[in-house]
């Protein structure tokens, strides 16, 4: 008889295409859950600056300085004023530290609560997530264009940072690091995928080594389309796009261009699937996914695709009851046995 599979083998054995006797999952409750996540604790020495409220607005400061607003019970904010005003302030700005023992501690005893499980880390972005925060969005996409040698000095900082974050995600044991770096408008991305490729591909491929060196994986959540840089991100060494949004790049053509090279974590499509309420469209969601993404195993088992929950329902207009209907398909449909077909 087959010895039973741990959960975090059967996660690590997606991301190398060795294959498990189910896909693996990140899904709430009940259900399976094969994923143990952390993420790093406050610096010891900082104080979190005081939320005030404005009408049905609510702002506050972040780690870096940023000020955030967020419409209540509607959103979960965005930056209103970067900390990083004018980039002659560049120099004398200080960022937080991410170095400090006591900030992974917390993680570090998760991860030994739970060694069945694969141990993800969180990091604080990739360069253009810390850098748009800090400048503002709109005002850090002209830079971009007006002062490309400001924006490389303060990505080289970042980087930097974010390699010392990873020296202590593997001191504790971490198997993987997840980053969200929101790159796409529901068309396009933010920028050419020609200046993606000069100002930010040679970080993505910098910071994915450093990991790899440290025995981590890299996990990369994006909203919009980002078609034209997933070749990219599988160069520079992304194990895992997780995409809140599969239908709009049509899962076929994923499974047919990137099967078999990544790993995609998706729920059932939130803006798409989800909100309509109608279970049967949401069950035979979750069974494309299933089938066309996770089917790249070696010797018929399954490979290339976690399934994933949307945690926040209010936020996309969903209720619980069709969110747990996809969860029951992706258990019916991934949760062991023989693999269906898939239609690749």
């Amino acid at each position: 008889m087959e010895r039973a599979m741990q959960s975090r083998e059967i996660v690590l054995r997606s991301l190398s295409f060795d294959g498990a006797p189910r896909i693996p999952m990140s899904l709430p409750g009940s259900y399976p859950n094969d994923f143990i996540s952390a993420g790093i604790e406050p610096a010891p020495d900082w104080q979190s600056s005081q939320t005030w409220n404005i009408e049905r607005e609510t702002r506050w400061k972040d780690e870096w300085g940023n000020t955030w607003a967020r419409l209540n019970n509607v959103t979960h904010g965005e930056v209103a004023e970067g900390a990083l005003q004018d980039w002659a302030d560049l120099e004398s700005y200080v960022m937080p530290t991410f170095d400090d023992p006591q900030q992974y501690a917390k993680a570090r005893e998760r991860f030994a609560e739970h060694p069945e499980r694969y141990r993800m880390g969180s990091l604080p972005g990739f360069p253009f997530a810390i850098m748009r925060y800090l400048r503002r969005m709109d005002i850090f996409l002209a830079d971009l264009l007006l002062y490309p040698r400001q924006v490389r000095r303060l990505a080289d900082r970042v980087v930097e940072l974010l390699v010392g974050c990873m020296d202590n995600w593997a001191r504790v044991d971490a198997d993987g690091l997840m980053f969200c770096e929101d790159w796409g408008t529901q068309e396009r991305l933010l920028v050419s995928p020609t200046m993606w490729r000069e100002l930010f591909k040679p970080d993505f491929a910098r910071l994915c080594a450093a990991a790899r060196q440290r025995g981590l994986r890299v996990w990369m959540h994006s909203c919009g389309c980002i078609w034209d840089i997933i070749p990219d991100l599988i160069e520079c060494g992304i194990a895992v796009l997780q995409l809140d949004q599969p239908g709009l790049f049509d899962i076929q053509r994923l499974a047919e261009h990137f099967g078999g090279r990544v790993n995609f974590w998706c729920p059932v499509d939130i803006q798409r699937v989800l909100p309509t309420g109608n279970l049967d469209l949401i069950d035979s969601f979750a069974r494309e996914l299933v089938n066309k993404l996770g089917g790249f195993g070696r010797d018929g088992r399954w490979a290339g695709f976690v399934a994933g929950y949307y945690g926040s329902n209010e936020a996309i207009g969903v209720r619980p009851e069709w969110q747990d209907h996809a969860c029951r398909a992706f258990v019916k449909y991934g949760g062991g046995g023989a693999r269906a077909a898939a239609s690749r």
